[in-house]
């Protein structure tokens, strides 16, 4: 006997509550990163195993020596228990590094930790693909729970 699909009738929303940033208009300017910009929200789907995947090429921060800025495409990926990242509010964090004289790799270290603390997510990767000084790329990366 086929098993019967399930169909689905409520409507589909969205819990919003907390929620400041987004639909607030401009973005406030934020000095320095801080896990407490992060604001998150019910994951909608904590039965699923969902991977949740964000993307830019529009980071920037500044060489820790020269204060030239650097260039990244930084990249999350993660996988939530209880809550979700509100993307705005990431945007705002994002941002908050354009002013920081830090190497890459203090800068996906304090991202990941930032998540983590903030989601508890099942895993977490953080990756930062830095534009090419001198003919040389970097690319830095930082998983939790850490790789054996």
């Amino acid at each position: 006997m086929a098993k019967k699909k399930t169909i689905h009738s409520k409507p589909l929303t969205s819990n919003t509550e907390g929620l400041t940033l987004l639909g607030a208009g401009s973005l406030p300017h934020v000095q320095s990163p801080s896990a407490a910009i992060l604001e998150t929200f019910p994951n909608p789907a904590p039965r699923e195993r969902l991977e949740i995947c964000f993307s830019t090429d529009e980071f920037t921060s500044m060489c820790p020596i020269t204060g030239q800025p650097d260039f990244a495409t930084i990249t999350i990926r993660y996988i939530p228990k209880e809550r979700c990242i509100e993307s705005k509010a990431l945007k705002l964090y994002l941002r908050s590094f354009r002013n920081q004289g830090v190497f890459a790799e203090g800068i996906i270290s304090r991202m990941l930790d930032d998540l983590v603390e903030i989601l508890a997510p099942h895993s977490l990767t953080v990756t930062g693909e830095f534009t090419p000084r001198g003919g040389i790329g970097l690319h830095v990366e930082a998983s939790y729970p850490k790789r054996k």
